[in-house]
C-alpha cells in the first residue's frame, strides 16, 4: 500500500491537524478508487479473454499450443526405466504434473493392450 499518494494538495501545507487528517482520508479514499478500477480492469479482461477462447473453441480455432513430443517422449522413456520424479525433473526441467499425466498415459496405454505393470 502506497503512504503517500502524490496529490496536488501535498504542495499545500496542512495548517492544522484535522485538515491533515482530511488530506489523509482523501489520499486513502483515491487509492482504494484507483485499486478498485484496477482490479475491475483485470476481472473484464481475464472475463473477455475467456470468452474469445470460448467462441475459438466452438469455431473449432483453438488448438491451444502443441506438445513438445521429444520432450515427452523422453519422460515416457525414463518412466519406463524407472527413473524417479526427481531424477526426469531434473533432466527435462518440467512439473511433476507433467510427469504424471505421461505416467497416466502410459498406464492407460498398457491396459488397453492388455499388459500388465
Amino acid at each position: 500500500m502506497a503512504l503517500d499518494l502524490p496529490t496536488s494538495w501535498m504542495l499545500a501545507k496542512p495548517s492544522d491537524e484535522f485538515t491533515g487528517r482530511v488530506f489523509q482520508a482523501i489520499n486513502g479514499m483515491m487509492l482504494d478508487v484507483l485499486a478498485a478500477v484496477a482490479r475491475k480492469d483485470y476481472d473484464d479482461r481475464r472475463r473477455r479473454q475467456a470468452q474469445g477462447t470460448a467462441r475459438a473453441k466452438a469455431a473449432g480455432l483453438y488448438k491451444g499450443r502443441k506438445e513438445d513430443a521429444a520432450r515427452n517422449n523422453g519422460i515416457a522413456a525414463m518412466l519406463k526405466a524407472g527413473a524417479s520424479y526427481t531424477q526426469i525433473r531434473a533432466t527435462f526441467g518440467c512439473s511433476p504434473m507433467t510427469i504424471a499425466k505421461i505416467a497416466k498415459r502410459i498406464a492407460s496405454a498398457q491396459l488397453a493392450s492388455g499388459e500388465v505393470a
